[in-house]
């Protein structure tokens, strides 16, 4: 109801005000995300739950392959290891690095499911994941073919892994050399997988270890 100026009351057809629309951003539309289970996670339920209309969403990310990718870069973010491989921690570092992958994808419903499946990968951040890993490798003397030829042994290994664990309880996964494919793997490239127990955040290979 609102009063004109001679006085007279008229009814207002004005919407009711609402609150200010969420600001979204890079990091909002990822942590609402990986609160869900992302194996079933739709955008429109993901602009439901951001509070914003579907197109407001569009704008950031315009499929689930844009939220895929976007998450992407969060989680290896989160995985990667501050400190950079060295000739004396390249044996402890890719360990750190698969129990990280373990422990940051199980967490999420639905993401170590996403990539233990053949899919697209995000190419900037896994084009970041792969030069770190075979940066391990070249600090341990090989080759730079040899090196990328490890990091491929070393993601099949780690997916391996994260495939087994999601079809069973995430805290009584089998240890990746259990596996005959993946035993054959620690073969070829030792470093590539976590022991059986964590490895220090903090640890340096004795020299004598340092090299196969």
């Amino acid at each position: 109801m609102s009063v004109r100026r001679d006085g007279r009351q008229t009814t207002s057809t004005a919407p009711p005000a609402r609150g200010r629309p969420a600001r979204l951003s890079r990091e909002l539309i990822v942590s609402t995300a990986l609160r869900c289970d992302l194996s079933t996670l739709t955008m429109r339920e993901l602009a439901t739950r951001l509070g914003v209309s579907h197109s407001a969403l569009y704008r950031w990310v315009r499929d689930r392959e844009g939220l895929f990718d976007l998450i992407s870069e969060v989680m290896v973010e989160r995985i990667l290891p501050p400190d950079d491989p060295t000739e004396h921690t390249w044996r402890s570092w890719p360990a750190r690095l698969a129990w990280a992958m373990h422990d940051e994808f199980l967490a999420v419903p639905g993401y170590a499911a996403r990539v233990a499946h053949p899919h697209r990968h995000n190419p900037a951040s896994f084009g970041r994941l792969r030069e770190r890993v075979e940066a391990a490798f070249i600090a341990a003397g090989a080759a730079p073919e040899a090196a990328r030829q490890s990091w491929y042994v070393f993601g099949l290994g780690v997916v391996q892994w994260l495939g087994g664990s999601t079809r069973a309880s995430p805290w009584t996964a089998p240890h990746p050399a259990s596996t005959s494919s993946s035993t054959r793997c620690c073969a070829a490239c030792p470093p590539a997988f976590p022991s059986s127990t964590r490895a220090p955040t903090a640890e340096s290979d004795t020299p004598a270890n340092s090299r196969p």
